[in-house]
């Protein structure tokens, strides 16, 4: 048994068939999440270059990408409240964030590509009429700003970032909130991502949960197991289908 909230903010009760370890019926699906970095683009490289470029600009010797990498996926003051380490107090991590920000900006693109399958999962789950959306704790502009850039923008209904409620992933507003824009109930919904991040959001707002086994964090999965996971978004597309 589960607690979420209601969309009135409220409590509803309900049971989850995914607590018996079940897969959703496919044929029910009609609105899909995904979470950005780790799940849709390979966004390491970019994101730990810039956090390195920060740490330098503030004096700060480079950390390891392996260190980097395992602060991201909490949102970008997160990241550098992280990577700053000992040095992350108030006015220092908003002069960092503020640099961070604008130098990510400008180089999120270097190195950035997307997964192997995205497109053609994306093109395929787009094409039977569901609804697709983007909740990623990365900032909204600087999101949109790098699917437009990519020619992905286009598969979404709505792009929404870290910034674009009072609260990030785990926390299940945002989700609960693209719920009630698109009138769907929890289990006409899935929710995909790389990390125990995603899971726990998926859990909160009581919706299903598909992991992907590529991404930043997927070695992390086992802390908070989905209900099933796939290898790429083609694999997603063809049980979607039936196939």
């Amino acid at each position: 048994m589960v607690f979420i909230y209601n969309f009135e903010g409220g409590f509803v009760k309900r049971f989850l068939a995914m607590t018996n370890g079940n897969k959703p019926d496919p044929r029910r699906l009609r609105l899909f999440v995904f979470d950005l970095d780790g799940t849709l683009i390979d966004s390491k490289l970019d994101l730990v270059l810039s956090v390195n470029a920060t740490r330098e600009e503030f004096g700060l010797p480079r950390l390891p990408e392996e260190r980097i990498s395992g602060f991201i996926g909490d949102g970008a003051r997160t990241l550098i409240e992280r990577a700053l380490e000992e040095d992350a107090n108030k006015d220092r991590v908003e002069e960092a964030l503020w640099f961070f920000i604008r130098y990510y900006s400008e180089h999120a693109l270097d190195h950035t590509t997307t997964y192997p399958g995205v497109v053609e999962g994306l093109d395929r789950l787009n094409s039977d009429g569901n609804v697709l959306t983007i909740l990623t704790n990365k900032p909204a502009r600087v999101s949109r700003e790098i699917l437009e850039r990519m020619n992905l923008a286009k598969h979404f209904r709505v792009i929404y970032g870290g910034n674009s409620f009072e609260t990030k992933k785990p926390d299940p507003e945002g989700l609960l909130r693209t719920l009630e824009e698109f009138n769907a109930n929890p289990e006409e919904t899935l929710l995909v991502g790389d990390s125990p991040v995603d899971i726990e959001t998926a859990r909160n707002a009581g919706v299903w949960a598909c992991g992907v086994t590529y991404g930043f964090n997927s070695h992390r999965l086992g802390e908070t197991p989905p209900d099933f996971s796939v290898d790429n978004l083609e694999e997603l597309a063809d049980w979607t289908d039936g196939q």
